[in-house]
């Protein structure tokens, strides 16, 4: 699956039904913004919309994750609804790789402000301890920002 096939054959299937993408963003319940990311291969589409969005384009879940008409004869092992389902597991994937990613570095923050205190005495080791004092806040600073992301998201 490659979101910029996807994409393009979104904006393709869009065009052929004479469609903008304020019109399609209307009938499926989101923003022009969002198509374009589509269409662009920024992001793929919501699980939860894939089928309006099928339904719309007059396509197959699967043509839409091809990125191209399937023919005839072609042999499918996957239903929509199976495709779906592995669409959303991937999204839900993402997503906690993300919080995993935001709690690392809320966690590496915190033991490099432990280490931080572990130097001074001398201009050189204040001046490192400052150095990861600082480095500490951004990390956490960091992973707070990525996790309160990822809880957004959801």
């Amino acid at each position: 699956m490659n979101q910029l096939v996807t994409g393009k054959f979104i904006a393709l299937k869009r065009k052929q039904k004479n469609l903008t993408q304020e019109q399609l963003a209307e009938k499926l319940g989101v923003s022009n913004k969002t198509i374009s990311k589509w269409e662009t291969g920024k992001c793929m589409p919501d699980y939860s919309i894939v089928k309006s969005l099928c339904e719309e384009l007059e396509v197959t879940v699967a043509e839409l994750m091809d990125g191209e008409i399937s023919e005839e004869k072609s042999v499918r092992t996957y239903d929509d609804g199976q495709i779906i389902d592995l669409l959303r597991r991937t999204q839900e994937l993402e997503k906690q790789k993300n919080m995993l990613y935001g709690v690392m570095l809320i966690v590496m923050g915190i033991a490099l402000q432990a280490l931080s205190y572990a130097f001074g005495g001398s201009n050189i080791k204040d001046f490192v301890s400052g150095v990861l004092l600082g480095l500490s806040i951004v990390e956490m600073l960091g992973g707070i920002y990525v996790v309160g992301k990822s809880l957004a998201g959801r």
